[in-house]
């Protein structure tokens, strides 16, 4: 880790190729440590995904925290506190559960924006209440997972594009939409992205996640087959970090070079987690 971390933060590997488990910050730090945002993203920058437990954030602490990391997603989040968007399968607490059920699925966030706004750069989730089976947050590296290609593998798909839609990832939780639905999933546009997302540093990563529809100029079922393939190797069981929340966890992840997804649970679940996102600052390119 960087030189900027201060002494007293710690940072312990959580598996194979992603994830830290973080020490020594409490709600004061982070809200007057001046070295800690730094630190943090240079931690997210070398583990993908940083685990704080029994932090026990308030939301106007997180969202405060997050504002040192860079701009926050202020859109309506079924919540009060501007800057928080409420993840809950519970349609009394967010209107818009049904979507949800995506994130079942892995995915990156933000391949699909309705207007040209990049993918976010970090996403921070609290949990508030968690489900009595299930629930878990489970992440992996798109950046290990190019790392881990050939040569050859890496010059074949170097040059690739994959159109993206909101649809695709719908019809993974509703194969067969009303008509209604259809056209509320069309209304998003589709998105057209490089399969290999080449960073601003210099690091690769892949593109993957339930959102592809389809590679450009590629035989329809050939094409699928080669995004389920790398998907399946990027989420091999020793490549995934499965976070099991306990109320008062924070988790935040690097969201341009990870993708996560929910494992199930019941839909009458009390499970809320709170969740803020730092919008991204550099285009899929």
């Amino acid at each position: 880790m960087s030189g900027r971390v201060p002494a007293s933060m710690t940072a312990d590997r959580l598996g194979h190729s992603i994830g830290a488990e973080i020490a020594g910050v409490d709600r004061d730090r982070l809200m007057h440590d001046d070295a800690l945002p730094g630190a943090v993203m240079d931690a997210l920058e070398e583990h993908g995904v940083l685990v704080f437990r029994d932090l026990h954030l308030d939301p106007e602490t997180q969202v405060a925290f997050c504002r040192r990391l860079g701009d926050v997603d202020v859109s309506p989040g079924h919540h009060p506190v501007e800057g928080i968007y409420r993840v809950s399968l519970d349609t009394s607490k967010n209107s818009s559960a049904g979507y949800l059920r995506a994130t079942f699925d892995w995915h990156i966030d933000g391949c699909t924006p309705a207007d040209d706004a990049y993918p976010q750069k970090a996403t921070m989730l609290t949990a508030k209440a968690v489900a009595s089976s299930g629930g878990e947050t489970e992440f992996a590296s798109t950046y290990a997972a190019y790392d881990e290609l050939t040569a050859e593998e890496q010059e074949r798909i170097g040059s690739l594009r994959v159109v993206h839609s909101l649809e695709a990832s719908q019809r993974l939780v509703t194969p067969e939409p009303s008509p209604e639905q259809l056209a509320v999933w069309r209304r998003r546009p589709v998105k057209e992205h490089p399969l290999v997302w080449t960073h601003r540093s210099g690091r690769r990563s892949l593109v993957l996640g339930a959102s592809t529809d389809h590679i450009v100029d590629m035989d329809p079922g050939e094409g699928r087959a080669l995004l389920d393939d790398l998907l399946e190797r990027c989420t091999a069981p020793e490549r995934v970090y499965r976070h099991t929340w306990s109320v008062g966890d924070t988790v935040i992840w690097d969201n341009r070079g990870v993708i996560h997804r929910a494992a199930p649970y019941d839909s009458a679940s009390p499970r809320e987690m709170l969740r803020t996102t730092v919008l991204g600052d550099e285009p899929i390119q």
